[in-house]
């Protein structure tokens, strides 16, 4: 019965608006930057993915929330376990482990996520049952 309650404490906890966790710690921010600019653009039949929140190349106050749509494209469906979620530093950061909790085949949607100022780009790799994978760059500003 106590494992019972706990989860369902876990699940109230992870759910509540005031929850925050933390996508982007100080120190990664402080990496260098990634060297070179990745490509991400051409034509692809692999998966759509649009950012929903926060605004593409607008300026966002932390903590926000951070939600991303999957649009599978003819008939096919989002695998999971094949998302792919990294912060673009000289080092790469996995940032996978973080947003597990809100990942699924529509996207990921979390509340509270936490990241210091400044300017961000992370890429995601997105494949779907036919293997098809989509890369893209979400870049966005966190103020001061």
């Amino acid at each position: 019965m106590k494992s019972f309650h706990a989860l369902a404490l876990s699940a109230c906890l992870l759910s509540s608006p005031g929850w925050a966790f933390t996508l982007i710690k100080a120190d990664e921010a402080r990496l260098p930057p990634a060297a070179g600019v990745l490509a991400t653009r051409g034509i692809s039949r692999g998966p759509g993915v649009r950012l929903v929140s926060p605004e593409a190349g607008g300026m966002v106050s932390s903590p926000f929330s951070l939600k991303v749509v999957f649009e599978p494209r003819g008939g096919a469906r989002i695998d999971p376990a094949a998302v792919r979620v990294t912060y673009l530093k000289a080092t790469p950061v996995d940032l996978l482990p973080r947003i597990k909790p809100g990942l699924s085949e529509q996207g990921i949607a979390l509340d509270g996520a936490e990241v210091p100022p400044g300017e961000h780009a992370i890429q995601l790799s997105v494949q779907d049952s036919e293997g098809r994978v989509t890369n893209t760059v979400l870049q966005f500003s966190v103020a001061k």
